[in-house]
């Protein structure tokens, strides 16, 4: 694990540092109330805006955070990465969900719903493959390489019989049809994960900078992960890129690592992740991390993407922060992530990565 930069010298545990516990009856690991007298019941509403990556898992999250604390409500909006890190800045969310963490210009400017001179931190909270998605007709299999996906995308590539993708498939029979690329038309960190691996595995044919905003003009736009799939789904001889929570009955190609052509999973995702260093030069709780795009190793899922919570470190309103150290304490622990996990296929954050979180978390005021 090359995680490196800590906190805070001490991790306290998650569950008791924040008066939650989960129930051993309660099966979707809910958190509960300790019954403690002295302790406040929670009550508020919280907003939250972003990426529609958590979608499914902020739905799971919210319903047993709901459950066990009645008196909160939680509205999660997911207007994709662009948008939560917007209403972030501007105050309108009390946090954001970003499949990619603030930038530099971000960090440098202020943010509405955060104590004056005070700054925003990013926090992992949900890890995913990105799967490559497609609806080719007599093609139920399809194996691509970095340089053949980022040529599809780019334009470069217009048949699905393009002598690249045959060889890549010599055994499947595909059609001379013209090829649908699908991209985010929004402003999304999916899209920022897909280029930034394109732009990383495969540079000669991916000259463009990862970034929310696809770079070309080929291909079809589509509004947010549900959009994507949709326009796969009722398309012809198409193909998109998606959080894999939402690739239903879709085809899902594999992707070239090293030698081998290898499928999705939550494990090879989490794998990459747990090898990847954190972002230089960020604050000691801003826990952004630099994924290694270029491994070789076939047990890892370099397509993946690490979605934040992004917070106030300080809050304007106090009465905001107990309700966000509260609510993302439950979401990056270990009961909020088997949670995310059975509802997304999400990869549960490490033990380390949660250590450090958690730690970060209770640095929140």
């Amino acid at each position: 694990m090359k995680l490196k930069r800590y906190a805070a010298p001490a991790v306290i545990a998650l569950t008791a540092a924040l008066a939650l516990s989960a129930c051993a009856s309660n099966e979707g690991g809910a958190p509960a109330s300790t019954g403690d007298a002295d302790t406040p019941a929670l009550s508020g509403t919280l907003t939250g805006i972003g990426a529609s990556s958590q979608g499914s898992a902020q739905e799971a999250w919210i319903a047993a955070f709901q459950t066990a604390n009645p008196d909160v409500t939680i509205n999660y909006d997911p207007q994709g990465s662009g948008a939560g890190r917007e209403s972030f800045i501007s105050g309108a969310a009390a946090f954001a969900g970003s499949d990619s963490a603030l930038s530099d210009d971000e960090l440098a400017g202020e943010f509405g719903s955060c104590a004056p001179d005070t700054k925003a931190i990013d926090l992992p909270v949900y890890i995913s493959p990105i799967a490559v998605v497609f609806n080719i007709e007599g093609v139920d299999e399809l194996n691509l390489d970095a340089v053949t996906l980022a040529n599809i995308f780019n334009g470069s590539i217009t048949t699905w019989n393009d002598p690249a993708i045959v060889a890549l498939n010599p055994d499947a029979t595909l059609p001379s049809g013209a090829i649908t690329a699908v991209h985010r038309s929004d402003d999304s960190g999916t899209t920022k994960n897909f280029t930034d691996y394109l732009g990383k595995v495969a540079p000669e044919a991916w000259t463009e900078k990862a970034a929310d905003t696809f770079p070309f003009q080929s291909g079809e736009g589509a509004q947010g992960t549900s959009g994507v799939i949709q326009a796969v789904t009722n398309g012809v001889n198409t193909i998109g890129y998606a959080d894999a929570s939402k690739a239903g009955d879709l085809g899902v190609a594999k992707i070239k690592v090293g030698d081998e052509f290898v499928e999705y999973t939550a494990e090879g995702a989490a794998a990459v992740v747990e090898g990847s260093p954190l972002v230089e030069g960020r604050e000691a709780n801003d826990i952004a991390i630099a994924l290694d795009r270029e491994t070789t190793d076939p047990t890892h899922y370099p397509l993946v993407l690490v979605s934040y919570a992004i917070v106030c470190q300080e809050y304007a309103d106090a009465a905001q922060a107990e309700l966000v150290k509260a609510y993302i304490g439950y979401i990056a622990s270990p009961d909020g992530q088997a949670v995310a996990a059975e509802s997304a296929g999400a990869a549960p954050l490490s033990s380390a990565l949660s250590d450090q979180v958690a730690a970060a978390i209770e640095t929140i005021k």
